[in-house]
C-alpha cells in the first residue's frame, strides 16, 4: 500500500472532531506546514539508537510527564520542576542499575486526549466533550467547547517555547551532575525518600570530586557526560491534522519524519490495524510506542508491528503494557510468552497508571500508589519469568506538589488539598522518587547473573 502524509484521511476517522468551518481548519493546517519543525531527524535517529540499546538491556527507558498539558498552566517553574523530577528519577535508575537512562517527557505536544463519548450534557445543555486544549476548552459552555482550529497554532508555539526551555535546561548547566543535590524539591516530605536521595547525590558528588582531583581541576570537560543530558519529547499521536501539517522530509535522506515530537505513541483506542493513526505512523521514521491493554491479542500485536515496522528495525517499537494490578500477571504472561519467539525486536515497558483507576467514594478519580507499585513489580517479575528484558517505565507524573494519587510514604489521604489535573491523576514528586527507588532496586535484585566465564572454573 502506498503511503503519503495524508493517506490517513482515507480511513474511518477516530478521535478527530468535526469542525464547523472546514476552510478555517485548512487555513490553520496550511500555516503549520510553513512553520519550522519542532524536532529534527538527527535527534529522532539518535533516540532510536538509544531505545535499541534499551531493548538489549544496555539502557533503560524512563518516560513521564503530564496526563494533558494545558494553555493556562504554562510557566517556567511547571516545566522546570517536572524536568527536575525526571532527572532525579533517572539518576536513581543510573546509580542503582549502573546503566544509562533514556529520558523522554510527555511534553511539548500532549494537548489532545481520546474520549469515549463525543458529547456530554452539563447543566441540561448538550455540548462537545473536552478533548484537550489543542481542540477545545475545558470550560463547560457550548461556545468554549466548540472545536477551534486556531488552538493548533497556539499549541505549536507553546510546544516550541517549551522545547526551547528544555534544551536550555538539558545542555546549559542545569542538568549538571554536580548540581544533583540541588534538584530535590522543597516539598518532598518523606524523610525516607529524602534521605535516600540526599545520600545518593552526596555519593555521586564524592565520586565526581575524586575523578576531578585525578584529572586537571580546571578541565571539567574531561567528564563531558556529567554536564548535560539528552532529553526527548513525546505525545500520543491522536490529532492527525496537526501531525500531518508538521510532517517533514529529512533534508539528508528524504525520509518522512513527524517533527511534532521525537517519539509518538498509539493509545489503546487507536491501535487498531486499520486506524488512521496507524496509517500515519507506519510512514514516518520516528520510534513508536504501542499501549497494550489486557484484551490485546498477541497475533493482533504481531500484525500491527509488521505494519508499522516491516523491516523489524530495533528501537522502532516499544510495547507499553497497561493491564491493571488485578489482570497484569495473567495478561503480561500471555503476551510475552507468545511474542518473545516471534522474532520481532521489542522494547518492553510498563504503564502502571492507566489500568488502575479508583474512585475515592465522592466521585473523584484517583489512583492508589500501592497499585501502581505492585503492577510495576509484577511487570519486572513476569519479564524475568518469561525471559524478556524489562526495559522501560511510563508514568503520568508532575513536579507539582499535587494530591491526586493516594498513598505513598507521605501518606496522601486528602485529595482536596491540591487536586489540579484536568484529566487523569498524576504522581507527585515524592511519590515518583519513591517509585523510582523501589522499581530500580527490584530490577537489579531480580537481574539474572551473567553467564560464567569459560575459564572461571565453574564448569
Amino acid at each position: 500500500m502506498s503511503w503519503s502524509r495524508g493517506s490517513w484521511r482515507s480511513k474511518q476517522l477516530l478521535h478527530i472532531p468535526e469542525y464547523s468551518d472546514p476552510v478555517k481548519l485548512r487555513g490553520a493546517e496550511d500555516r503549520l506546514k510553513t512553520y519550522p519543525p519542532l524536532v529534527f531527524a538527527g535527534e529522532v535517529r539518535q533516540l532510536k539508537t538509544a531505545l535499541a540499546r534499551a531493548a538489549d538491556g544496555q539502557a533503560f527507558l524512563l518516560q513521564g510527564g503530564d496526563c494533558a498539558e494545558t494553555f493556562d498552566d504554562f510557566h517556567t517553574h511547571t516545566i522546570r520542576d517536572t524536568f527536575r523530577v525526571l532527572l532525579q528519577m533517572s539518576l536513581i535508575f543510573t546509580f542503582v542499575g549502573e546503566k544509562p537512562v533514556v529520558k523522554i517527557g510527555r511534553v511539548a505536544g500532549q494537548f489532545a486526549k481520546p474520549r469515549s463519548a463525543a458529547v456530554e450534557t452539563v447543566n441540561g445543555e448538550e455540548m462537545v466533550t473536552y478533548r484537550g486544549d489543542m481542540i477545545n476548552s475545558p470550560t463547560p459552555t457550548v461556545a468554549d467547547r466548540t472545536p477551534d482550529p486556531e488552538r493548533m497554532i497556539r499549541a505549536y508555539f507553546q510546544s516550541a517555547a517549551t522545547l526551547n526551555l528544555l534544551r536550555a535546561f538539558a545542555g546549559g548547566g542545569y542538568a549538571d551532575l554536580f548540581r544533583a543535590g540541588r534538584w530535590l524539591l522543597d516539598f518532598v516530605g518523606s524523610s525516607a525518600v529524602r534521605e535516600k536521595y540526599e545520600n545518593l547525590a552526596a555519593g555521586i558528588n564524592k565520586t565526581l570530586g575524586v575523578m576531578r582531583a585525578y584529572s586537571q581541576p580546571d578541565a571539567p570537560e574531561l567528564i563531558p557526560a556529567a554536564h548535560k543530558v539528552d532529553y526527548y519529547s513525546s505525545h500520543e499521536a491522536l490529532f492527525l491534522p496537526y501531525e500531518e501539517a508538521l510532517a517533514r522530509n529529512d533534508s539528508l535522506t528524504g525520509d518522512p519524519v513527524a517533527t511534532s515530537a521525537h517519539y509518538l505513541w498509539l493509545g489503546e483506542r487507536t491501535r487498531g490495524l486499520d486506524s488512521p493513526q496507524v496509517e500515519f505512523l507506519r510512514g514516518v521514521i520516528n520510534p513508536v510506542g504501542i499501549k497494550v491493554g489486557p484484551t490485546a491479542e498477541p497475533s493482533e500485536l504481531e500484525r500491527l508491528m509488521e505494519r508499522i515496522n516491516p523491516e523489524n528495525e530495533k528501537g522502532r517499537i516499544t510495547l507499553i503494557l497497561r493491564a491493571g494490578v488485578d489482570k497484569a500477571e495473567k495478561s503480561y504472561k500471555r503476551i510475552m510468552r507468545e511474542l518473545k519467539n516471534s522474532g520481532r525486536n521489542i522494547l518492553w515497558a510498563v504503564d502502571p497508571m492507566h489500568g488502575n483507576p479508583k474512585n475515592d467514594g465522592s466521585g473523584v478519580k484517583t489512583r492508589m500508589f500501592s497499585d501502581i507499585l505492585r503492577e510495576s513489580i509484577i511487570f519486572i517479575d513476569t519479564c524475568r519469568a518469561e525471559g524478556v528484558i524489562p526495559g522501560g517505565l511510563h508514568l503520568e507524573m508532575t513536579g507539582k506538589n499535587v494530591t491526586e494519587c493516594l498513598g505513598g510514604s507521605d501518606r496522601v489521604e486528602d485529595l482536596s488539598y491540591n487536586y489540579a489535573t484536568q484529566c487523569d491523576p498524576r504522581l507527585n514528586a515524592s511519590q515518583s522518587l519513591e517509585l523510582a527507588f523501589a522499581f530500580s532496586e527490584h530490577l537489579v535484585n531480580t537481574e539474572p547473573p551473567p553467564p560464567p566465564h569459560p575459564t572461571s572454573g565453574r564448569f
